[in-house]
């Protein structure tokens, strides 16, 4: 049977591997050796296990959206990730990659961060954990995300605007790999998606695969069966995605929808519709899909979402793509807003802008009534109050 996980050398078909200055492959290498070894040893299953039960608060509830589910004609189930502590789907990972750092002997932690869900996520674990942290965040999305920014200050994280470029996600990553380049050998660097060299797209994808994990046991108890017939996630790096498809990806009878920020529209020139405008390349560490130009030149993005606005994708959704196992779409900013506002009237349910993205491409769905539907809802809609209003105003 053909299978789209990470092969031996951690490619996904074409995308992935390590591409990394020699300064960080003793770091990599290691960490390459040691992630299975770790993850799947009893110690760190019990440790883990306990602490998304009895701290993040899992299993996160497969909710049946009634009225959703009226408007499109089908039976739409959203997997509420932002009931989760810290308010998205980012604390399953930071948790997992937090003991992978303790059990290597790791003493300081850094993380880059878009929205500030995975910023909030890894000060959350860090002082948990008691650890120090350093966060690295675009300069314009610590002015967009301001509340997000307060609360990993209060957590105990030192927070690092980052001015150059585009001040947003792609530069933060790129300040958060020059630190690690500085300090290889007692830092570990919490990568927030299924981005970056080999083996953080697989090891990301495995620790968020409880999603789907749940969606098996919890659709069979609502529904009598596993397997819905759409999966539907959002996807900038792609890490709540990857785990809500995790135990489905090499099962072709359940379709994968995922949605990408369209921004202004694709050919607008602002867009962050990787997938739909990426050509092969290598960014932070891997081998994918970037929005670039002729001459290798990073393209900047644009979405009205922070935790979408990402020039590359991850080497799974990129090689999904790629071998038509997985739809998608490119939802513009207006789509997203409109159904985000949808999904709080119909539901009493205020998503993430970046779920709202997956909640745009109900409307471009033609469903069965008998279609089982699951949506992961990836995060809350708090840290996006701000950005809705406004462009509410602007919408009228």
């Amino acid at each position: 049977m053909k299978s789209y996980q990470v092969d031996n050398n951690g490619y996904y078909g074409e995308f992935g591997g390590a591409y990394i200055p020699e300064i960080l492959y003793k770091t990599v290498e290691d960490l390459k050796k040691a992630y299975l070894p770790i993850i799947e040893s009893d110690s760190f299953q019990k440790e883990y296990r306990a602490l998304l039960k009895n701290y993040a608060g899992r299993p996160s509830s497969l909710y049946f959206a009634n009225r959703l589910s009226e408007k499109y004609g089908c039976k739409i189930y959203l997997k509420r990730e932002d009931l989760n502590h810290t308010g998205a789907h980012k604390i399953n990972n930071a948790l997992g990659q937090i003991l992978i750092a303790k059990a290597m002997g790791k003493k300081r932690i850094i993380a880059e961060t878009g929205a500030g869900q995975h910023g909030v996520a890894t000060a959350t674990v860090c002082a948990l954990m008691n650890m120090p942290c350093r966060i690295y965040m675009g300069a314009t999305d610590v002015k967009r995300q301001h509340m997000n920014v307060e609360r990993m200050k209060m957590l105990g994280a030192e927070v690092f605007p980052v001015e150059s470029g585009n001040m947003t996600l792609k530069d933060a990553t790129n300040e958060a790999i020059r630190d690690w380049c500085c300090h290889p050998a007692d830092t570990f660097y919490i990568i927030g998606s299924t981005v970056g060299p080999h083996p953080y797209p697989d090891m990301v994808a495995r620790l968020q695969s409880v999603i789907s994990e749940e969606i098996k046991y919890q659709l069979k108890e609502q529904e009598g069966r596993e397997n819905p017939d759409y999966l539907i996630a959002c996807v900038g790096g792609g890490s709540n995605a990857a785990g809500t498809i995790y135990h489905y990806i090499d099962d072709v009878d359940v379709k994968i929808v995922l949605a990408e920020a369209g921004g202004k529209g694709v050919d607008s020139g602002l867009t962050a519709a990787t997938i739909q405008c990426g050509t092969l390349g290598i960014i932070h560490g891997s081998r994918t899909l970037v929005m670039q130009t002729e001459d290798g030149q990073i393209v900047e993005p644009y979405s009205i979402s922070a935790g979408l606005d990402y020039p590359g994708i991850g080497p799974m959704h990129a090689n999904l793509a790629k071998q038509h196992r997985a739809t998608v779409y490119a939802v513009n900013d207006d789509e997203a807003v409109r159904g985000a506002y949808e999904l709080t009237k119909l539901e009493g349910i205020i998503p993430a802008l970046e779920s709202a993205h997956a909640l745009g491409v109900l409307p471009k769905l033609n469903f069965k009534p008998t279609d089982v539907v699951v949506l992961t809802v990836s995060g809350r809609g708090d840290k996006d109050l701000e950005t809705y209003l406004n462009y509410k105003k602007e919408l009228k």
